[in-house]
């Protein structure tokens, strides 16, 4: 590729921009984010030195273009399907992939660290993070931007990918920041001149640095955030303009320190229809190529996220305390039912989980009744802030967990895996886990009127076809289990939605199985595991979270406790990350499938 003229780069582009397009549409992805970085990738690749020269892509849904070029053309076929390559960065994949990044916000500290490390090592190689405005927002991000602008002599470049798009319309101030840097016709009209004169006459950096400060001071005023962080900044840029791209990176490239390039890219580039609506096209599944047609999937029952998402409107109807907090997932979790019905219920408070937790508890002390919605795997992010501004006060916050357990093709950075487990052992919170629609339902209507904070997880996807739509609300008792089916030789305590799984493993097996749904993993309902552990010698647990930690040892805790000593098996995800697969796969793999459980239960 590097041997190729400016004008046979753009006919590659374009190539990689078709490839893309084609192979998403039979196999899906993250399509709309890597279609507007395919100019950038090919430059980024083209001035730099790679792999000796690092690239951090953050998160990893603009790096679609940059598999292509390093070595993955004929792999990415197999993206995000079992045993393929993965939909994001991984060190182990390639050595062209410098660091994972499946979460949003981590390139910058990441790149500043192999920056420095280079640095005291003597190597004069290279490091480019590339993040997203979305990203931006994420306290993670600041927090890099801060530590690495005060080490002047560590060379880093930051590439702000400013597509005005996260997966949703970008939330909060920073968003206003940026359209205000990039329409400011003076200050660019001069930008553009000085940069003309660098390409040339390289040491007129030195012009630049001199009056780069002044220039913004004077033209923008108040847009001087990444002045103030000791970052030169350069652009903004046209970032589909493969010439400009190269000769802005050629001539960074001799300028040292901390510097930050701000290009405008459109998100969906070069496919209309994923222009026109950003959001859908970020992940839009099958589709016709020809005609930009999505290939809709038919639903054999509702989503669980629109059973939050309805449900929690119909809960604000009937109380005015309770409001809706999302980090930048108002689409993905389905609060944006809520939103459209009630903008000023409902906070998206960008990519910031730590914040959107904490954010939470300020309104749980002012009053208000807030469901906080996260991604299982993100809350990973705001551990902290549940145990210190929520858990240790006892707020009556309200911790919506989508996408827990296993969610499928997105792989181990998306994986709910531990939220049981590390839930588990911090005090006052208590651990819903639904089996159905109805259930959230309820489950929800629930934690509305506790005066303690709870946690609701529920898995990606459909639910189980049970009817809970405009449903009478009820009470669930918290704390206590239910019997879901009668048995004599084998019992299966079951986590969620395992309980279905369970269910239809003992009505296949010929011994006498009864299945009781825990309902709550916190707190356990003791009496029923006492009752189990008295009445059976054989008992089965089931979760789809990690073993360790996790539900099915704490009730084999409890039974030793109490002097109850049935042969006890744990199934659930053992001591290791799961890759990416679709959900069925994955559950197959790991053990606690309906297969796999109808072996255990055979085989005890």
């Amino acid at each position: 590729m590097r041997q190729l003229s400016h004008k046979e780069l753009k006919l590659y582009a374009d190539e990689l921009r078709r490839y893309i397009v084609e192979c998403c549409a039979s196999n899906p992805g993250h399509l709309g984010s890597s279609l507007g970085t395919v100019e950038l990738t090919v430059a980024l690749h083209y001035v730099y030195a790679t792999p000796e020269d690092r690239i951090v892509w953050d998160v990893g849904h603009q790096a679609y273009a940059h598999k292509i070029i390093t070595e993955r053309r004929d792999a990415f076929l197999t993206n995000r399907t079992y045993n393929g390559i993965s939909g994001f960065p991984r060190r182990m994949e390639s050595e062209y992939d410098a660091f994972g990044a499946g979460h949003a916000s981590v390139s910058i500290s990441a790149a500043f660290g192999m920056a420095k490390a280079l640095e005291m090592n003597g190597d004069k190689s290279h490091v480019v993070a590339v993040i997203g405005d979305g990203a931006l927002t994420g306290g993670l991000a600041f927090e890099g931007l801060n530590n690495a602008g005060a080490s002047p002599k560590t060379d880093l470049l930051v590439i702000l990918n400013d597509n005005e798009m996260s997966i949703d319309k970008p939330a909060g101030a920073l968003d206003s920041y940026l359209v205000r840097i990039s329409t400011s016709r003076w200050y660019n009209s001069l930008k553009r001149t000085l940069w003309r004169g660098l390409a040339v006459v390289p040491p007129l950096h030195r012009l630049v640095r001199k009056t780069g400060n002044a220039i913004k001071h004077g033209l923008l005023q108040n847009s001087n955030l990444f002045e103030s962080l000791n970052f030169r900044y350069f652009g903004p840029i046209d970032g589909h303009d493969i010439e400009t791209l190269i000769s802005t990176l050629t001539a960074l490239k001799e300028i040292g320190g901390p510097k930050l390039l701000h290009i405008k890219t459109k998100k969906g580039k070069g496919y209309a229809a994923a222009e026109a609506d950003p959001s859908i096209w970020h992940a839009p599944g099958r589709f016709d190529v020809a005609t930009g047609e999505r290939i809709k999937t038919t639903y054999s029952a509702d989503r669980y996220q629109d059973v939050f998402g309805v449900t929690l409107l119909d809960l604000a109807k009937r109380d005015e305390r309770i409001v809706g907090v999302t980090p930048a997932m108002p689409s993905g979790c389905s609060m944006n039912i809520v939103m459209r019905e009630m903008p000023d219920r409902c906070f998206d408070v960008g990519i910031a989980e730590g914040h959107a937790v904490t954010f939470s508890a300020g309104l749980a002390v002012g009053g208000s009744r807030p469901f906080c919605n996260i991604y299982s795997s993100f809350m990973q992010r705001a551990y902290d802030n549940v145990i210190h501004d929520v858990a240790l006060q006892n707020l009556p916050v309200v911790l919506c967990l989508d996408r827990a357990g296993l969610v499928g093709e997105d792989g181990a950075t998306h994986h709910g895996a531990f939220d049981l487990a590390y839930f588990g052992c911090v005090p006052n919170i208590t651990i819903a886990a639904p089996r159905n629609e109805w259930m959230l339902r309820q489950m929800m209507y629930t934690a509305s009127k506790a005066d303690h904070p709870t946690v609701i997880r529920y898995p990606r996807g459909i639910g189980e076809g049970v009817e809970w739509r405009d449903t009478a609300f009820t009470t669930i008792e918290e704390g206590r289990g239910e019997k879901l089916r009668e048995g004599e030789d084998v019992a299966i305590l079951a986590v969620g939605t395992m309980a279905n799984v369970a269910l239809r493993a003992a009505e296949r097996s010929g011994r006498s199985v009864a299945v009781y749904d825990l309902r709550y993993a916190k707190p356990l309902d003791e009496a029923l595991i006492e009752e189990v552990g008295a009445k059976f010698k054989r008992v089965i647990t089931i979760e789809d979270g990690v073993v360790r930690g996790g539900v099915g040892e704490s009730v084999a805790a409890h039974l030793s406790r109490k002097g109850l000593s049935p042969k006890v098996v744990n199934l659930g995800i053992d001591d290791r990350f799961v890759e990416h697969g679709k959900p069925r796969e994955l559950y197959q793999e790991c053990g606690y499938d309906e297969e796999a459980v109808l072996r255990c239960i055979d085989n005890l």
